[in-house]
């Protein structure tokens, strides 16, 4: 083991001891932690996805674990399909963590829709931690049969 290893391996034990004490590496100006802070916030875990394609439209079905119905956002911008969800840690009501080593995650995913699909006609359903979008195509996209009569 290297000496690198333990000294760092001892710092955290004694964070672990004491959680309010900042040795001088966690320390810094306000900007620095500023910093640190949007650097936590941007990081995000990518769902895993499936997506389905038939006639009508496709169906997206994402892996999110965890994300409740009220931190789940679903957005449409032009033709970018944004999807955002956040896990919600589960704490006693009337208490607060004062340490702990784990994060709250959050996922972000975000699609290109193409032109024939209806982004107005989304229908979005959560159930089990699997998010399943179902996206129309436009009538005029959809395949259609032609009946032949005979004269």
């Amino acid at each position: 083991m290297s000496d690198t290893f333990v000294a760092e391996a001892k710092r955290q034990g004694a964070d672990r001891r004491e959680p309010n004490r900042q040795t001088a590496t966690q320390q810094g100006s306000p900007r620095q932690e500023a910093a640190r802070q949007e650097s936590r916030e941007a990081q995000a875990m990518t769902p895993r996805v499936d997506v389905l394609e038939d006639a009508t439209g496709i169906t997206l079905l994402a892996d999110m674990p965890g994300v409740s119905k009220d931190s789940l956002e679903i957005k449409v911008e032009s033709d970018a399909l944004l999807i955002e969800g956040t896990v919600s840690a589960a704490t006693p009501q009337a208490m607060e963590a004062t340490y702990a080593e784990v994060r709250v995650a959050r996922y972000r995913r975000s699609f290109t829709l193409g032109r024939e699909l209806d982004a107005g006609r989304i229908d979005a359903q959560l159930k089990d931690g699997v998010l399943k979008l179902r996206i129309p195509k436009h009538e005029q996209a959809q395949p259609r049969r032609i009946s032949v009569k005979v004269s």
